[in-house]
Protein backbone atom coordinates (compact mmCIF):
# COMPACT_ATOMS: atom_id res chain seq x y z
CA UNK A 1 0.00 0.00 0.00
CA UNK A 2 1.35 3.41 -0.94
CA UNK A 3 0.89 5.59 2.16
CA UNK A 4 1.77 8.83 0.35
CA UNK A 5 0.11 8.24 -3.03
CA UNK A 6 -1.10 11.55 -4.39
CA UNK A 7 -0.56 13.25 -1.03
CA UNK A 8 1.46 16.47 -1.13
CA UNK A 9 3.66 16.84 1.89
CA UNK A 10 5.62 19.79 3.13
CA UNK A 11 9.03 18.35 3.88
CA UNK A 12 12.10 19.76 5.49
CA UNK A 13 15.35 18.94 3.72
CA UNK A 14 17.86 19.37 6.47
CA UNK A 15 21.52 19.15 7.07
CA UNK A 16 22.66 18.87 10.67
CA UNK A 17 25.36 18.12 13.15
CA UNK A 18 22.98 15.48 14.48
CA UNK A 19 24.30 13.53 17.44
CA UNK A 20 26.94 16.15 18.12
CA UNK A 21 24.63 19.13 18.56
CA UNK A 22 21.22 17.59 19.15
CA UNK A 23 18.46 18.87 16.92
CA UNK A 24 20.24 21.78 15.30
CA UNK A 25 19.53 21.53 11.61
CA UNK A 26 19.75 23.02 8.15
CA UNK A 27 16.22 23.07 6.83
CA UNK A 28 14.85 23.84 3.39
CA UNK A 29 11.07 24.01 3.21
CA UNK A 30 9.71 22.52 -0.02
CA UNK A 31 6.44 21.03 -1.20
CA UNK A 32 6.91 17.70 -2.98
CA UNK A 33 4.77 14.81 -4.15
CA UNK A 34 5.84 11.26 -3.34
CA UNK A 35 5.74 8.72 -6.11
CA UNK A 36 5.12 5.01 -5.69
CA UNK A 37 7.04 3.51 -2.77
CA UNK A 38 9.43 0.61 -3.28
CA UNK A 39 7.86 -2.90 -3.34
CA UNK A 40 7.60 -4.50 0.09
CA UNK A 41 9.83 -7.57 0.74
CA UNK A 42 7.09 -9.97 1.89
CA UNK A 43 9.35 -12.79 3.09
CA UNK A 44 11.38 -10.48 5.34
CA UNK A 45 8.19 -8.82 6.65
CA UNK A 46 6.85 -12.26 7.55
CA UNK A 47 10.02 -12.83 9.58
CA UNK A 48 9.51 -9.50 11.32
CA UNK A 49 5.92 -10.46 12.15
CA UNK A 50 7.09 -13.85 13.46
CA UNK A 51 9.67 -12.20 15.74
CA UNK A 52 7.06 -9.70 16.97
CA UNK A 53 4.66 -12.55 17.77
CA UNK A 54 7.38 -14.59 19.50
CA UNK A 55 8.45 -11.65 21.71
CA UNK A 56 4.82 -10.90 22.62
CA UNK A 57 4.10 -14.51 23.63
CA UNK A 58 7.45 -15.74 25.01
CA UNK A 59 9.25 -12.78 26.62
CA UNK A 60 9.72 -12.97 30.40
CA UNK A 61 7.19 -10.19 31.01
CA UNK A 62 4.52 -8.42 28.93
CA UNK A 63 5.80 -5.94 26.33
CA UNK A 64 3.78 -3.01 24.98
CA UNK A 65 2.89 -3.32 21.26
CA UNK A 66 3.63 0.33 20.53
CA UNK A 67 7.05 0.13 22.20
CA UNK A 68 8.02 -2.92 20.14
CA UNK A 69 7.02 -1.28 16.85
CA UNK A 70 8.62 2.06 17.77
CA UNK A 71 11.88 0.37 18.78
CA UNK A 72 11.89 -1.64 15.53
CA UNK A 73 11.46 1.54 13.47
CA UNK A 74 14.11 3.35 15.52
CA UNK A 75 16.62 0.54 15.01
CA UNK A 76 15.92 0.28 11.28
CA UNK A 77 16.46 3.99 10.66
CA UNK A 78 19.37 4.58 13.04
CA UNK A 79 21.36 1.73 11.45
CA UNK A 80 21.60 3.70 8.18
CA UNK A 81 23.79 6.66 9.17
CA UNK A 82 24.26 9.02 12.15
CA UNK A 83 21.69 11.57 10.97
CA UNK A 84 18.71 9.45 9.92
CA UNK A 85 16.31 9.26 12.84
CA UNK A 86 12.79 8.30 13.91
CA UNK A 87 11.41 11.29 15.83
CA UNK A 88 8.96 10.44 18.60
CA UNK A 89 6.97 13.11 20.42
CA UNK A 90 9.85 14.11 22.72
CA UNK A 91 12.38 14.21 19.87
CA UNK A 92 9.97 16.29 17.78
CA UNK A 93 9.80 18.90 20.56
CA UNK A 94 13.61 19.10 20.69
CA UNK A 95 13.74 19.22 16.86
CA UNK A 96 11.37 22.20 16.70
CA UNK A 97 13.11 24.03 19.56
CA UNK A 98 16.48 23.61 17.85
CA UNK A 99 15.35 24.88 14.46
CA UNK A 100 13.09 27.75 15.54
CA UNK A 101 15.28 28.95 18.41
CA UNK A 102 12.17 29.01 20.62
CA UNK A 103 11.69 27.18 23.91
CA UNK A 104 9.91 27.67 27.22
CA UNK A 105 12.26 28.51 30.08
CA UNK A 106 13.83 31.34 32.10
CA UNK A 107 16.08 32.86 29.38
CA UNK A 108 19.75 32.51 30.30
CA UNK A 109 22.88 31.44 28.46
CA UNK A 110 24.79 29.11 30.78
CA UNK A 111 28.05 27.23 31.26
CA UNK A 112 29.42 24.93 33.94
CA UNK A 113 31.93 26.08 36.55
CA UNK A 114 33.21 24.09 39.51
CA UNK A 115 30.21 21.75 39.33
CA UNK A 116 27.71 24.64 39.41
CA UNK A 117 25.78 26.38 36.63
CA UNK A 118 27.22 29.76 35.73
CA UNK A 119 25.15 32.45 34.05
CA UNK A 120 27.06 33.60 30.98
CA UNK A 121 24.37 36.11 30.08
CA UNK A 122 20.63 36.60 30.60
CA UNK A 123 18.79 36.94 27.28
CA UNK A 124 17.61 40.53 26.96
CA UNK A 125 13.92 40.91 27.84
CA UNK A 126 13.64 37.37 29.26
CA UNK A 127 12.13 36.51 32.69
CA UNK A 128 15.67 36.01 34.10
CA UNK A 129 16.72 39.41 32.71
CA UNK A 130 13.70 41.10 34.29
CA UNK A 131 14.35 39.28 37.59
CA UNK A 132 17.79 40.90 37.81
CA UNK A 133 19.97 37.83 37.18
CA UNK A 134 23.44 38.95 36.10
CA UNK A 135 26.39 37.48 34.18
CA UNK A 136 28.68 35.36 36.41
CA UNK A 137 25.88 34.56 38.87
CA UNK A 138 26.09 30.93 40.00
CA UNK A 139 22.97 28.77 40.25
CA UNK A 140 23.39 26.49 43.27
CA UNK A 141 19.87 25.03 43.47
CA UNK A 142 16.91 24.59 41.10
CA UNK A 143 13.72 24.31 43.17
CA UNK A 144 14.73 21.75 45.82
CA UNK A 145 17.49 20.10 43.75
CA UNK A 146 21.15 21.03 44.40
CA UNK A 147 22.98 21.74 41.14
CA UNK A 148 26.21 20.10 42.34
CA UNK A 149 26.37 16.75 40.60
CA UNK A 150 23.93 17.61 37.79
CA UNK A 151 25.12 17.71 34.20
CA UNK A 152 24.53 20.92 32.27
CA UNK A 153 21.77 19.27 30.21
CA UNK A 154 20.05 18.02 33.38
CA UNK A 155 20.10 21.55 34.75
CA UNK A 156 18.62 22.89 31.51
CA UNK A 157 15.78 20.33 31.64
CA UNK A 158 14.90 21.35 35.20
CA UNK A 159 14.77 25.05 34.29
CA UNK A 160 12.61 24.45 31.22
CA UNK A 161 8.94 23.56 31.50
CA UNK A 162 5.45 24.70 30.56
CA UNK A 163 4.51 28.38 30.03
CA UNK A 164 3.39 30.28 33.14
CA UNK A 165 4.82 27.70 35.57
CA UNK A 166 7.31 28.85 38.22
CA UNK A 167 10.84 27.75 39.07
CA UNK A 168 12.83 28.81 42.14
CA UNK A 169 16.54 29.43 41.54
CA UNK A 170 19.02 29.82 44.39
CA UNK A 171 21.68 32.28 43.19
CA UNK A 172 25.18 32.85 44.59
CA UNK A 173 26.60 36.24 43.57
CA UNK A 174 30.38 36.28 44.04
CA UNK A 175 31.00 40.01 44.16
CA UNK A 176 28.35 40.43 46.89
CA UNK A 177 29.26 37.18 48.66
CA UNK A 178 25.62 36.21 49.20
CA UNK A 179 23.12 33.56 48.21
CA UNK A 180 19.50 34.53 47.55
CA UNK A 181 16.36 33.01 45.97
CA UNK A 182 14.80 34.20 42.69
CA UNK A 183 11.30 33.00 41.73
CA UNK A 184 10.86 33.10 37.94
CA UNK A 185 7.80 32.43 35.80
CA UNK A 186 8.71 30.48 32.67
CA UNK A 187 7.71 31.83 29.26
CA UNK A 188 8.58 31.32 25.61
CA UNK A 189 12.14 32.40 24.91
CA UNK A 190 13.71 33.29 21.59
CA UNK A 191 17.44 32.60 21.60
CA UNK A 192 19.79 35.14 20.07
CA UNK A 193 21.91 33.56 17.33
CA UNK A 194 23.76 36.73 16.20
CA UNK A 195 26.26 38.90 18.07
CA UNK A 196 28.36 41.75 16.74
CA UNK A 197 30.60 44.62 17.66
CA UNK A 198 33.01 47.15 16.16
CA UNK A 199 36.40 45.88 17.30
CA UNK A 200 38.32 49.01 16.40
CA UNK A 201 37.74 51.93 14.04
CA UNK A 202 37.03 50.55 10.56
CA UNK A 203 36.83 46.88 11.55
CA UNK A 204 33.90 44.83 12.87
CA UNK A 205 33.06 41.28 14.00
CA UNK A 206 29.76 39.46 13.58
CA UNK A 207 29.18 35.99 15.04
CA UNK A 208 26.51 33.47 14.07
CA UNK A 209 26.10 30.75 16.73
CA UNK A 210 23.54 28.88 14.59
CA UNK A 211 21.14 29.44 11.67
CA UNK A 212 17.63 29.83 13.09
CA UNK A 213 14.32 31.19 11.77
CA UNK A 214 15.16 34.77 12.80
CA UNK A 215 18.89 34.66 12.05
CA UNK A 216 18.63 36.52 8.73
CA UNK A 217 16.58 39.35 10.26
CA UNK A 218 18.94 39.58 13.24
CA UNK A 219 21.98 39.41 10.94
CA UNK A 220 20.64 42.26 8.79
CA UNK A 221 19.87 44.37 11.88
CA UNK A 222 23.35 43.84 13.35
CA UNK A 223 25.06 44.70 10.04
CA UNK A 224 22.96 47.87 9.84
CA UNK A 225 24.11 48.82 13.35
CA UNK A 226 27.74 48.23 12.36
CA UNK A 227 27.44 50.46 9.27
CA UNK A 228 25.69 53.22 11.21
CA UNK A 229 28.68 53.24 13.56
CA UNK A 230 31.27 52.67 10.82
CA UNK A 231 29.84 53.84 7.45
CA UNK A 232 33.25 53.40 5.80
CA UNK A 233 33.92 49.90 7.08
CA UNK A 234 37.37 48.63 5.99
CA UNK A 235 36.95 44.98 6.94
CA UNK A 236 34.54 42.48 8.49
CA UNK A 237 35.08 39.15 10.29
CA UNK A 238 32.23 36.64 9.94
CA UNK A 239 32.66 34.20 12.84
CA UNK A 240 31.19 30.71 12.27
CA UNK A 241 33.30 28.83 14.82
CA UNK A 242 31.33 26.11 16.63
CA UNK A 243 28.21 26.97 14.61
CA UNK A 244 26.55 23.55 14.16
CA UNK A 245 24.05 24.51 11.47
CA UNK A 246 20.42 25.53 11.08
CA UNK A 247 18.06 26.58 8.33
CA UNK A 248 19.38 26.11 4.80
CA UNK A 249 17.43 29.20 3.72
CA UNK A 250 19.31 31.24 6.35
CA UNK A 251 22.67 29.91 5.12
CA UNK A 252 21.77 30.84 1.53
CA UNK A 253 20.64 34.31 2.65
CA UNK A 254 23.81 35.05 4.63
CA UNK A 255 25.89 33.92 1.64
CA UNK A 256 23.77 36.05 -0.71
CA UNK A 257 24.38 39.13 1.43
CA UNK A 258 28.04 39.07 0.34
CA UNK A 259 27.87 37.43 -3.11
CA UNK A 260 26.94 38.75 -6.58
CA UNK A 261 23.29 38.23 -7.50
CA UNK A 262 22.16 34.81 -8.71
CA UNK A 263 25.45 32.92 -8.38
CA UNK A 264 25.24 29.33 -7.08
CA UNK A 265 25.50 28.95 -3.29
CA UNK A 266 24.95 25.20 -2.84
CA UNK A 267 23.66 22.17 -4.73
CA UNK A 268 22.49 18.70 -3.69
CA UNK A 269 22.15 15.36 -5.42
CA UNK A 270 20.25 12.19 -4.44
CA UNK A 271 17.98 9.48 -5.86
CA UNK A 272 14.66 11.35 -5.94
CA UNK A 273 13.98 14.36 -8.13
CA UNK A 274 13.16 16.52 -5.09
CA UNK A 275 16.51 15.64 -3.50
CA UNK A 276 18.36 17.26 -6.43
CA UNK A 277 18.46 21.06 -6.18
CA UNK A 278 20.56 24.17 -6.76
CA UNK A 279 20.16 27.21 -4.49
CA UNK A 280 21.38 30.58 -5.75
CA UNK A 281 22.03 34.01 -4.25
CA UNK A 282 18.55 35.23 -5.09
CA UNK A 283 15.47 35.98 -2.89
CA UNK A 284 13.36 33.13 -4.31
CA UNK A 285 15.87 30.67 -2.79
CA UNK A 286 15.89 32.08 0.75
CA UNK A 287 12.93 34.40 1.28
CA UNK A 288 9.83 32.16 1.42
CA UNK A 289 7.81 33.42 4.37
CA UNK A 290 6.38 36.68 3.06
CA UNK A 291 7.10 40.22 4.20
CA UNK A 292 9.96 42.44 3.07
CA UNK A 293 13.30 40.90 2.15
CA UNK A 294 15.70 41.97 4.96
CA UNK A 295 18.67 41.81 2.59
CA UNK A 296 17.14 44.38 0.23
CA UNK A 297 17.03 47.00 2.98
CA UNK A 298 20.49 45.93 4.11
CA UNK A 299 21.97 46.63 0.68
CA UNK A 300 20.25 50.04 0.68
CA UNK A 301 21.60 50.94 4.13
CA UNK A 302 25.15 49.85 3.24
CA UNK A 303 24.86 51.34 -0.28
CA UNK A 304 25.99 48.04 -1.72
CA UNK A 305 29.25 48.09 0.25
CA UNK A 306 28.53 44.69 1.83
CA UNK A 307 29.07 43.03 -1.55
CA UNK A 308 32.69 44.19 -1.67
CA UNK A 309 33.87 44.87 1.91
CA UNK A 310 37.03 42.82 2.65
CA UNK A 311 35.82 39.69 4.44
CA UNK A 312 37.40 36.97 6.59
CA UNK A 313 35.39 33.93 7.71
CA UNK A 314 36.52 32.18 10.90
CA UNK A 315 35.82 28.42 11.11
CA UNK A 316 36.90 25.43 13.20
CA UNK A 317 36.13 21.73 13.70
CA UNK A 318 32.79 22.69 15.26
CA UNK A 319 31.64 24.60 12.16
CA UNK A 320 29.21 22.25 10.45
CA UNK A 321 26.44 21.93 7.94
CA UNK A 322 24.98 25.38 7.19
CA UNK A 323 28.25 26.96 8.35
CA UNK A 324 30.12 24.87 5.80
CA UNK A 325 27.66 25.90 3.07
CA UNK A 326 28.41 29.57 3.75
CA UNK A 327 32.17 29.10 4.06
CA UNK A 328 32.29 26.89 0.94
CA UNK A 329 30.27 29.35 -1.15
CA UNK A 330 32.31 32.39 -0.11
CA UNK A 331 35.55 30.47 -0.65
CA UNK A 332 34.64 29.08 -4.08
CA UNK A 333 33.54 32.51 -5.33
CA UNK A 334 36.76 34.02 -3.88
CA UNK A 335 34.65 36.47 -1.92
CA UNK A 336 36.30 35.80 1.46
CA UNK A 337 39.45 34.39 3.00
CA UNK A 338 38.66 31.38 5.18
CA UNK A 339 40.77 31.33 8.35
CA UNK A 340 41.04 28.79 11.17
CA UNK A 341 40.75 25.01 11.33
CA UNK A 342 39.26 22.46 8.92
CA UNK A 343 35.51 22.17 9.47
CA UNK A 344 33.35 19.29 10.70
CA UNK A 345 32.42 17.69 7.37
CA UNK A 346 28.62 17.42 7.57
CA UNK A 347 27.58 17.31 3.94
CA UNK A 348 24.46 15.15 3.80
CA UNK A 349 20.87 16.32 3.45
CA UNK A 350 18.04 14.92 5.55
CA UNK A 351 14.34 15.14 4.63
CA UNK A 352 11.94 15.20 7.57
CA UNK A 353 8.38 14.00 6.92
CA UNK A 354 5.58 14.05 9.48
CA UNK A 355 4.18 10.51 9.69
CA UNK A 356 0.82 11.83 10.96
CA UNK A 357 0.15 13.75 7.75
CA UNK A 358 0.63 17.27 9.16
CA UNK A 359 1.64 19.88 6.59
CA UNK A 360 4.27 21.59 8.81
CA UNK A 361 6.83 19.95 11.06
CA UNK A 362 6.01 22.32 13.93
CA UNK A 363 2.39 21.08 13.76
CA UNK A 364 3.37 17.41 13.63
CA UNK A 365 1.50 15.79 16.55
CA UNK A 366 3.29 12.55 17.38
CA UNK A 367 5.95 11.18 15.00
CA UNK A 368 8.20 11.98 12.04
CA UNK A 369 10.96 10.38 10.00
CA UNK A 370 14.24 12.16 9.29
CA UNK A 371 16.00 10.37 6.44
CA UNK A 372 19.25 11.11 4.60
CA UNK A 373 18.28 11.75 0.99
CA UNK A 374 21.27 13.41 -0.70
CA UNK A 375 24.75 14.93 -0.40
CA UNK A 376 25.35 18.63 -0.84
CA UNK A 377 28.14 20.33 -2.80
CA UNK A 378 29.92 23.68 -2.89
CA UNK A 379 29.52 25.86 -6.03
CA UNK A 380 32.63 24.28 -7.59
CA UNK A 381 31.15 20.80 -7.10
CA UNK A 382 33.19 19.66 -4.07
CA UNK A 383 31.52 17.31 -1.60
CA UNK A 384 32.07 18.38 2.00
CA UNK A 385 30.83 15.07 3.46
CA UNK A 386 33.32 13.53 5.94
CA UNK A 387 35.99 16.05 4.91
CA UNK A 388 34.88 19.62 5.51
CA UNK A 389 36.07 23.01 4.28
CA UNK A 390 39.84 23.48 4.23
CA UNK A 391 40.75 27.05 5.30
CA UNK A 392 42.80 29.25 2.99
CA UNK A 393 44.91 30.17 6.04
CA UNK A 394 45.35 27.56 8.80
CA UNK A 395 45.47 29.27 12.21
CA UNK A 396 45.63 27.57 15.62
CA UNK A 397 43.12 28.31 18.39
CA UNK A 398 45.80 29.81 20.63
CA UNK A 399 49.33 31.10 20.29
CA UNK A 400 50.45 27.83 21.93
CA UNK A 401 48.67 25.77 19.26
CA UNK A 402 45.45 23.76 18.91
CA UNK A 403 45.32 22.52 22.48
CA UNK A 404 42.00 20.71 22.45
CA UNK A 405 40.88 20.54 18.81
CA UNK A 406 41.67 16.81 18.58
CA UNK A 407 38.97 16.11 21.16
CA UNK A 408 36.21 17.50 18.97
CA UNK A 409 34.19 14.84 17.22
CA UNK A 410 33.94 15.20 13.44
CA UNK A 411 31.61 13.67 10.88
CA UNK A 412 34.30 11.15 9.94
CA UNK A 413 34.42 9.96 13.57
CA UNK A 414 30.73 9.03 13.62
CA UNK A 415 29.81 5.38 13.27
CA UNK A 416 28.22 4.51 9.90
CA UNK A 417 28.99 7.96 8.45
CA UNK A 418 28.52 8.43 4.70
CA UNK A 419 31.66 8.83 2.64
CA UNK A 420 32.10 11.83 0.35
CA UNK A 421 31.33 9.91 -2.84
CA UNK A 422 34.40 11.55 -4.38
CA UNK A 423 37.49 9.35 -4.41
CA UNK A 424 39.29 7.07 -1.97
CA UNK A 425 39.27 7.78 1.75
CA UNK A 426 42.43 7.80 3.85
CA UNK A 427 42.89 6.84 7.49
CA UNK A 428 44.75 9.17 9.87
CA UNK A 429 46.73 6.85 12.18
CA UNK A 430 48.01 9.70 14.39
CA UNK A 431 44.57 10.93 15.46
CA UNK A 432 44.15 8.79 18.60
CA UNK A 433 47.59 9.77 19.87
CA UNK A 434 46.70 13.45 19.37
CA UNK A 435 43.39 12.93 21.18
CA UNK A 436 45.12 11.38 24.19
CA UNK A 437 47.60 14.26 24.40
CA UNK A 438 44.73 16.75 24.17
CA UNK A 439 42.82 14.95 26.96
CA UNK A 440 45.80 15.34 29.30
CA UNK A 441 46.13 19.05 28.44
CA UNK A 442 42.40 19.63 28.97
CA UNK A 443 42.43 17.99 32.41
CA UNK A 444 45.28 20.29 33.44
CA UNK A 445 43.51 23.32 31.98
CA UNK A 446 40.25 22.67 33.86
CA UNK A 447 42.13 22.73 37.18
CA UNK A 448 43.27 26.32 36.53
CA UNK A 449 41.34 29.40 37.69
CA UNK A 450 38.92 30.63 35.01
CA UNK A 451 40.94 33.79 34.32
CA UNK A 452 44.05 31.75 33.54
CA UNK A 453 42.50 29.33 31.06
CA UNK A 454 43.81 29.53 27.50
CA UNK A 455 40.57 29.53 25.49
CA UNK A 456 38.99 32.96 25.98
CA UNK A 457 35.48 33.95 24.94
CA UNK A 458 34.96 34.46 21.20
CA UNK A 459 35.10 38.13 20.33
CA UNK A 460 37.18 39.11 23.36
CA UNK A 461 40.49 40.95 23.19
CA UNK A 462 42.26 37.65 24.00
CA UNK A 463 40.68 35.79 21.05
CA UNK A 464 43.82 34.69 19.17
CA UNK A 465 42.12 33.58 15.94
CA UNK A 466 40.10 36.81 15.76
CA UNK A 467 43.32 38.80 16.17
CA UNK A 468 44.87 36.86 13.27
CA UNK A 469 41.73 37.49 11.18
CA UNK A 470 42.18 41.24 11.75
CA UNK A 471 45.83 40.96 10.68
CA UNK A 472 44.65 39.21 7.50
CA UNK A 473 42.22 42.04 6.74
CA UNK A 474 44.89 44.68 7.32
CA UNK A 475 47.51 42.89 5.24
CA UNK A 476 49.68 42.33 8.31
CA UNK A 477 51.63 39.12 9.08
CA UNK A 478 49.41 36.25 10.25
CA UNK A 479 50.73 33.61 12.66
CA UNK A 480 50.01 30.59 10.47
CA UNK A 481 49.83 27.18 12.14
CA UNK A 482 53.03 25.15 11.99
CA UNK A 483 51.23 21.89 12.73
CA UNK A 484 47.86 21.97 10.96
CA UNK A 485 47.66 20.19 7.62
CA UNK A 486 44.72 19.35 5.41
CA UNK A 487 42.76 16.47 6.91
CA UNK A 488 41.97 13.73 4.41
CA UNK A 489 38.68 11.90 4.57
CA UNK A 490 39.06 8.82 6.77
CA UNK A 491 38.20 5.37 5.53
CA UNK A 492 35.23 3.69 7.16
CA UNK A 493 35.93 0.45 8.98
CA UNK A 494 33.96 -2.37 7.44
Amino acid sequence: MNLFMGHKLKTAGWISLGVIAGALTTISLQTVARGTLAPLPLEELQQLAAVFSMVKSNYVEPVDDKKLITDAITGMVSSLDPHSQYLDKKSLKEFNEGTTGKFVGVGIEIAQEDGLIKVVSPIEGSPAFRAGIKPNDLIVKIDDTPVKGLTLSEGVKRMRGEPNTKVLLSIYRKDENRTFPVLITREEIRTQSVRSKVIEPGYAWIRLSQFQERTVEDFARKIEEIYKQEPKLKGLVLDLRNDPGGYLDAAVAVSAAFLPDNVTVVSANGQLAESKFVHKASPEFYHRRGGPDPLKRLQEVTKGALKSVPLVVLVNEGSASASEIVAGALQDHKRATIVGNQTFGKGSVQTAVCLDGAFRMDNCPTAALKLTTSRYYTPSGKSIQAKGIVPDVMVDETEEGNLFAALRTREADLEKHLNSGQGEEKKDDTREKAREEARIKLEAEIRKPLADRKLPEYGSEKDFQLLQALHQLKGQPVMVSKTLVERKEEKKEE
